[in-house]
Protein backbone atom coordinates (compact mmCIF):
# COMPACT_ATOMS: atom_id res chain seq x y z
CA UNK A 1 0.00 0.00 0.00
CA UNK A 2 1.15 3.59 -0.27
CA UNK A 3 0.29 6.68 0.95
CA UNK A 4 -1.46 9.38 -0.72
CA UNK A 5 -0.03 12.96 0.33
CA UNK A 6 -2.57 15.42 1.31
CA UNK A 7 -1.96 19.34 1.19
CA UNK A 8 -3.75 20.40 4.17
CA UNK A 9 -3.24 23.03 6.97
CA UNK A 10 -3.53 23.09 10.17
CA UNK A 11 -7.07 25.71 9.94
CA UNK A 12 -8.47 23.12 7.04
CA UNK A 13 -8.04 20.21 9.58
CA UNK A 14 -9.34 21.88 12.90
CA UNK A 15 -12.24 23.98 10.68
CA UNK A 16 -13.07 21.76 7.77
CA UNK A 17 -12.12 22.41 4.47
CA UNK A 18 -13.30 26.29 5.06
CA UNK A 19 -10.62 28.29 7.01
CA UNK A 20 -11.38 31.55 9.10
CA UNK A 21 -11.27 33.72 6.60
CA UNK A 22 -13.70 31.78 4.73
CA UNK A 23 -16.05 32.14 7.25
CA UNK A 24 -19.24 34.41 7.60
CA UNK A 25 -17.80 37.80 9.86
CA UNK A 26 -18.52 41.06 10.03
CA UNK A 27 -16.50 43.77 11.92
CA UNK A 28 -18.10 45.49 14.91
CA UNK A 29 -16.92 49.17 14.94
CA UNK A 30 -17.41 52.44 16.40
CA UNK A 31 -16.78 55.68 13.85
CA UNK A 32 -17.76 58.71 13.09
CA UNK A 33 -18.17 60.34 9.33
CA UNK A 34 -16.24 63.35 10.67
CA UNK A 35 -18.14 65.75 7.37
CA UNK A 36 -21.44 65.08 8.50
CA UNK A 37 -20.27 66.25 12.31
CA UNK A 38 -18.98 69.38 11.33
CA UNK A 39 -22.08 69.93 9.36
CA UNK A 40 -24.06 69.24 12.52
CA UNK A 41 -21.97 71.65 14.58
CA UNK A 42 -22.46 74.56 11.27
CA UNK A 43 -26.41 73.85 11.32
CA UNK A 44 -26.07 74.18 15.13
CA UNK A 45 -24.18 77.44 14.83
CA UNK A 46 -26.18 78.33 12.00
CA UNK A 47 -29.64 78.14 14.30
CA UNK A 48 -28.23 79.67 17.05
CA UNK A 49 -27.25 82.85 14.99
CA UNK A 50 -31.19 82.90 13.89
CA UNK A 51 -32.86 82.21 17.49
CA UNK A 52 -34.47 84.88 19.66
CA UNK A 53 -33.31 83.96 23.08
CA UNK A 54 -29.68 84.10 21.71
CA UNK A 55 -29.73 87.44 20.03
CA UNK A 56 -26.86 89.69 21.41
CA UNK A 57 -24.96 86.56 23.29
CA UNK A 58 -21.52 85.54 22.63
CA UNK A 59 -21.50 81.65 21.65
CA UNK A 60 -18.85 79.77 19.53
CA UNK A 61 -18.65 75.80 18.58
CA UNK A 62 -15.20 74.81 17.33
CA UNK A 63 -14.35 71.08 16.86
CA UNK A 64 -10.41 70.20 17.27
CA UNK A 65 -10.11 66.68 15.84
CA UNK A 66 -12.45 64.51 18.82
CA UNK A 67 -12.77 67.32 20.84
CA UNK A 68 -15.76 69.54 20.60
CA UNK A 69 -15.78 72.69 22.66
CA UNK A 70 -19.04 75.43 23.19
CA UNK A 71 -18.31 78.88 25.26
CA UNK A 72 -21.25 80.57 26.18
CA UNK A 73 -22.50 82.95 28.51
CA UNK A 74 -24.14 81.12 31.22
CA UNK A 75 -25.19 77.28 32.12
CA UNK A 76 -28.59 77.61 30.90
CA UNK A 77 -27.39 78.41 27.48
CA UNK A 78 -24.59 75.89 27.34
CA UNK A 79 -27.51 73.20 28.49
CA UNK A 80 -29.52 75.03 25.30
CA UNK A 81 -26.29 74.33 22.92
CA UNK A 82 -25.82 71.10 24.31
CA UNK A 83 -29.54 70.04 23.23
CA UNK A 84 -29.28 71.77 19.91
CA UNK A 85 -26.30 69.62 18.98
CA UNK A 86 -27.87 66.95 20.32
CA UNK A 87 -30.78 67.52 17.61
CA UNK A 88 -28.61 68.41 14.75
CA UNK A 89 -26.46 65.16 15.53
CA UNK A 90 -30.04 62.97 14.87
CA UNK A 91 -30.51 65.00 12.03
CA UNK A 92 -27.77 64.01 10.52
CA UNK A 93 -28.08 60.50 11.51
CA UNK A 94 -25.37 60.30 13.83
CA UNK A 95 -26.43 58.30 17.50
CA UNK A 96 -26.01 61.03 19.91
CA UNK A 97 -24.05 58.77 22.40
CA UNK A 98 -21.49 59.80 20.37
CA UNK A 99 -21.01 62.86 22.04
CA UNK A 100 -19.99 62.76 25.93
CA UNK A 101 -19.39 65.53 27.90
CA UNK A 102 -16.03 65.76 29.12
CA UNK A 103 -16.14 69.03 31.65
CA UNK A 104 -18.00 71.99 32.57
CA UNK A 105 -15.69 74.87 33.18
CA UNK A 106 -15.44 78.70 33.82
CA UNK A 107 -14.13 80.71 31.43
CA UNK A 108 -13.09 84.74 31.21
CA UNK A 109 -15.44 87.59 31.51
CA UNK A 110 -18.53 85.72 33.40
CA UNK A 111 -18.80 82.71 30.86
CA UNK A 112 -19.08 79.08 30.57
CA UNK A 113 -17.08 76.75 28.49
CA UNK A 114 -18.35 72.95 27.76
CA UNK A 115 -15.80 70.22 26.44
CA UNK A 116 -17.31 67.35 24.90
CA UNK A 117 -15.55 64.16 24.01
CA UNK A 118 -16.54 62.83 20.21
CA UNK A 119 -16.39 59.00 20.89
CA UNK A 120 -14.69 57.07 18.04
CA UNK A 121 -13.35 53.82 18.53
CA UNK A 122 -13.95 50.43 21.07
CA UNK A 123 -12.18 50.82 24.18
CA UNK A 124 -10.59 47.88 25.42
CA UNK A 125 -13.06 47.79 28.55
CA UNK A 126 -16.22 47.85 26.56
CA UNK A 127 -14.60 45.35 23.85
CA UNK A 128 -14.37 42.69 27.48
CA UNK A 129 -17.44 43.51 28.14
CA UNK A 130 -19.06 42.72 24.64
CA UNK A 131 -16.71 39.76 24.17
CA UNK A 132 -17.45 37.99 27.58
CA UNK A 133 -21.86 38.63 26.73
CA UNK A 134 -21.08 36.88 23.49
CA UNK A 135 -19.32 33.94 25.37
CA UNK A 136 -21.99 34.07 27.66
CA UNK A 137 -24.81 32.99 25.01
CA UNK A 138 -22.61 30.05 24.43
CA UNK A 139 -23.17 30.87 20.49
CA UNK A 140 -20.75 29.16 18.57
CA UNK A 141 -18.63 32.28 17.10
CA UNK A 142 -14.83 33.53 17.48
CA UNK A 143 -14.63 37.32 18.81
CA UNK A 144 -11.56 38.63 17.98
CA UNK A 145 -9.82 42.49 19.41
CA UNK A 146 -8.35 44.26 15.95
CA UNK A 147 -6.73 47.21 17.35
CA UNK A 148 -10.56 49.59 18.29
CA UNK A 149 -12.79 47.25 16.63
CA UNK A 150 -13.89 43.64 16.69
CA UNK A 151 -14.05 40.96 14.04
CA UNK A 152 -16.71 38.37 14.67
CA UNK A 153 -16.62 35.04 12.38
CA UNK A 154 -18.34 31.80 12.48
CA UNK A 155 -20.35 29.22 11.06
CA UNK A 156 -23.59 29.69 10.22
CA UNK A 157 -24.80 33.39 9.94
CA UNK A 158 -28.08 33.43 11.94
CA UNK A 159 -25.82 33.04 14.66
CA UNK A 160 -23.77 35.97 13.53
CA UNK A 161 -27.31 38.38 13.60
CA UNK A 162 -27.91 36.73 17.45
CA UNK A 163 -24.51 38.32 18.26
CA UNK A 164 -25.80 41.40 16.33
CA UNK A 165 -28.91 41.40 18.32
CA UNK A 166 -26.91 40.77 21.84
CA UNK A 167 -24.50 43.95 21.17
CA UNK A 168 -27.56 46.31 20.08
CA UNK A 169 -29.23 44.69 23.57
CA UNK A 170 -26.15 45.84 25.97
CA UNK A 171 -26.44 49.09 26.81
CA UNK A 172 -22.66 50.96 25.71
CA UNK A 173 -22.05 53.96 26.58
CA UNK A 174 -20.94 54.44 22.50
CA UNK A 175 -22.47 54.15 19.58
CA UNK A 176 -22.12 50.62 17.35
CA UNK A 177 -22.39 50.03 13.92
CA UNK A 178 -21.76 46.64 12.07
CA UNK A 179 -19.91 46.40 8.95
CA UNK A 180 -18.11 44.28 6.33
CA UNK A 181 -20.60 41.57 6.47
CA UNK A 182 -18.87 38.84 4.46
CA UNK A 183 -20.29 35.23 3.41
Amino acid sequence: MGFIYCKMTTKQFFYGQGSLEEMPSFDIVSKLDMQEVENAIFNASKEINQRYDFKGSKTDIERNQNLLTVETEDDLKAKQVNELLIGHFVKRGIDPKALKVKSTESASGNRVRQNYDLLEGIEQDTSKKIISSVKQSKLKVQVKIQGNELRVSGQKKDSLQEVISLAKKLDLPLPLQFINFRD
